[in-house]
């Protein structure tokens, strides 16, 4: 029975390890990416901070977003999201939240801008993230 159960694991290596070759022969190659870039990620919450309300509908806060970042950016890409945290009593909150995403730009242009919308929307600040990644566009062939 052992010599048995030793072939079996064999034959079962032998096999996982040709379907591992497989999969890296056929896998078709990763895109080249024309260069680095960072794209920065902002969440703008859209409560008040003062009064907790939210700045109006979330068409109205979408629009009031466009037109401030169509004064820094030539492009842009506006997400919806629900925040939720929890508060200095313990109890959750949460609100409509606008995740902004920009791509060929400064720190410097996404902090004037984030500027602008912490003004606009009354907030005490912004999130901000930075990521590394890889930027192409793509035409086609």
């Amino acid at each position: 029975m052992g010599k048995k159960l030793g072939i079996a694991a064999l034959v079962i290596a032998i096999l996982a390890l040709g379907l591992s070759v497989y999969g890296i022969v056929t896998r078709p190659a990763p895109v080249e990416a024309k260069e680095r870039d960072i794209q920065y990620v902002i969440y703008l919450g859209t409560n008040d901070k003062d009064t907790y309300e939210p700045y109006g509908t979330p068409e109205e806060a979408k629009a009031k977003v466009d037109e401030v970042l169509t004064k820094h950016f030539e492009g842009f890409t506006i997400q919806e999201a629900n925040g939720g945290w929890t508060n200095e009593n313990g109890t959750v909150d949460h609100e409509y939240t606008i995740v902004i995403l920009l791509s060929d730009t400064t720190p410097e242009k996404v902090h004037a801008a984030s500027d602008d919308l912490i003004r606009a929307f009354n907030q005490s600040s912004v999130l901000i993230q930075a990521n590394e990644t890889t930027t192409e566009f793509y035409s086609g062939k």
